[in-house]
C-alpha cells in the first residue's frame, strides 16, 4: 500500500518497534535493582530524553491531538478528528499525534490534506500501535513518561477527542498541570460533547461538591463539537503570533542536525 500525500509505504512508516512491551521497562518498575542496574538504567533515559529533545527541537509551535485507536474511518469521530486536524495545520500548526490508527491517523491525515505539517510519537506497547503513513516524522519511545514530557513540551495545545485509558492519562496529566501552574496558557479542548458528559458533570458535581477541586477548575477545558469554538480556544490561549510560527532554531552542523 502506498499513500500519495504522505509519500511513503506503510513498510517504510513500520520501521517503528511494535509487539510486546519491553521487559526493560517492566522491569524498571518493579521495585529497586542493583545500584549497577539503576545507573545504568538512568543513563539510557536520559539518552532517550536527549533523543526526543533532538527529534523534536525544530518542529515548531504543534498541537497535540487524542483521542482512541479504535475509531475506524467511517466513524464520525474520524471525521471530526480529520477536520479539526486540517484546521490546526491551516493555523501553521504543527499536528502531533501518537501516529497510530484510528483519531490519530485522522488528525495526522487531516494536517496532509492541506499541506501541513504532521508527527508521530509511538509508544511500545502489546497492541494498538500500528503507525499510519500520514506521517512525516515520527519518534518511537520505551517510557511513557518521556513521551509525556515530550507531548507537553513541544505542544501548544492538546486537543482531545473519545479515546480510552491512555487518552485519559495524556487529558489528566495537562489538567494537573494546568492546575497547579506548571504550564500556563495551555489549551485543553474536550472535542465529543456526549462522550465526555458524565466526565464533565462528575468534575462539576461530585469533585467540586466534595471539595477535591475548586469551582473554577473545569473551566480550564473547552468542551465543544466545533472545529470553529476548538481552533479559537487553540489560537486564544497558545499566544501563538505570526512570528513564532515563521521563528526556528537555527540549526548546528556540528551537533550533527
Amino acid at each position: 500500500m502506498k499513500d500519495q500525500a504522505a509519500g511513503k509505504s506503510l513498510a517504510e512508516v513500520g520501521k517503528w518497534k511494535t509487539g510486546p512491551a519491553t521487559p526493560e521497562a517492566q522491569r524498571f518498575l518493579d521495585g529497586p535493582k542493583a545500584r549497577l542496574e539503576e545507573f545504568f538504567r538512568a543513563c539510557r533515559i536520559f539518552a532517550e530524553f536527549i533523543r526526543g529533545f533532538r527529534a523534536l527541537h525544530f518542529i515548531g509551535p504543534s498541537v497535540t491531538v487524542f483521542g482512541s485507536a479504535r475509531f475506524a474511518q467511517d466513524h464520525p469521530y474520524y471525521t471530526m478528528a480529520r477536520e479539526v486536524g486540517a484546521a490546526i495545520a491551516r493555523e501553521g500548526l504543527t499536528v502531533m499525534t501518537g501516529g497510530g490508527p484510528g483519531v490519530m491517523e485522522a488528525a495526522n491525515r487531516g494536517a496532509k490534506d492541506v499541506g501541513g505539517r504532521s508527527i508521530g510519537c509511538n509508544i511500545e506497547l502489546p497492541m494498538e500501535q500500528r503507525p499510519n503513513v500520514y506521517v512525516d516524522q515520527w519518534i518511537t519511545f520505551r517510557y511513557f513518561f518521556v513521551r509525556k514530557v515530550m507531548l507537553v513540551k513541544y505542544s501548544q495545545a492538546f486537543v482531545v477527542l473519545p479515546g480510552g485509558f491512555g487518552t485519559m492519562d495524556e487529558l489528566f496529566e495537562a489538567l494537573t498541570l494546568v492546575q497547579t501552574r506548571k504550564i500556563l496558557g495551555f489549551p485543553i479542548v474536550l472535542m465529543g460533547v456526549e462522550y465526555w458528559k458524565p466526565l464533565v458533570e462528575f468534575m462539576r458535581g461530585t469533585m467540586v461538591e466534595r471539595g477535591t477541586i475548586d469551582a473554577r477548575d473545569p473551566e480550564f477545558l473547552t468542551v465543544t463539537d466545533s472545529i470553529e469554538v476548538a481552533v479559537e480556544a487553540v489560537r486564544r490561549g497558545s499566544g501563538i503570533l505570526s512570528s513564532d510560527l515563521k521563528a526556528r532554531p537555527k540549526r548546528r552542523w556540528w551537533l550533527g542536525e
